[in-house]
């Protein structure tokens, strides 16, 4: 399983999204991470933002849970991920590459975000939507407009 913490933060009157610059494809991308052993998921997008970012951070909420993409690891192994999305709030700390994995880090305005993929934009989205969380990766990215 994996976890995403979609931080979010009021800076100037204007609401921000928390965002890494992943160092293997140079892709703009909120926090994630895989869910260690024993580890609750909530705590897991807690720890990724803080291990990723340097920033900590509450959860508010579930935002989404889906079926991720098959994918292929550089060993070869495949996996089909279960990722959980939660909406966290900001309580501490200024943003930068606090990990060998990204090589930027920072917040963006939620409606002047940087060139993304379109599931990546459906996470943020799916952080800022009030109600019970989105169910499944094609409602979600429908929900977000990004189909």
């Amino acid at each position: 399983m994996a976890s995403s913490g979609i931080v979010l933060r009021e800076l100037d009157g204007v609401d921000h999204v928390l965002l890494v610059r992943t160092r293997d494809d140079d892709s703009w991308t909120v926090t994630a991470g895989l869910i260690d052993p024993g580890e609750e998921p909530h705590d897991a997008a807690v720890r990724e933002v803080l291990e990723e970012t340097g920033v900590a951070c509450r959860v508010d909420r579930l935002a989404w849970v889906y079926t991720g993409p098959p994918v292929v690891h550089l060993n070869g192994d495949q996996a089909q991920y279960v990722e959980l999305v939660f909406t966290c709030s900001w309580l501490s700390g200024e943003p930068f590459a606090a990990d060998d994995e990204s090589t930027d880090a920072g917040w963006f305005p939620v409606e002047d975000l940087p060139e993304m993929s379109p599931h990546q934009r459906a996470r943020i989205a799916a952080g800022r939507a009030l109600g019970p969380p989105w169910l499944g990766l094609g409602a979600g990215l429908d929900k977000a407009g990004e189909t």
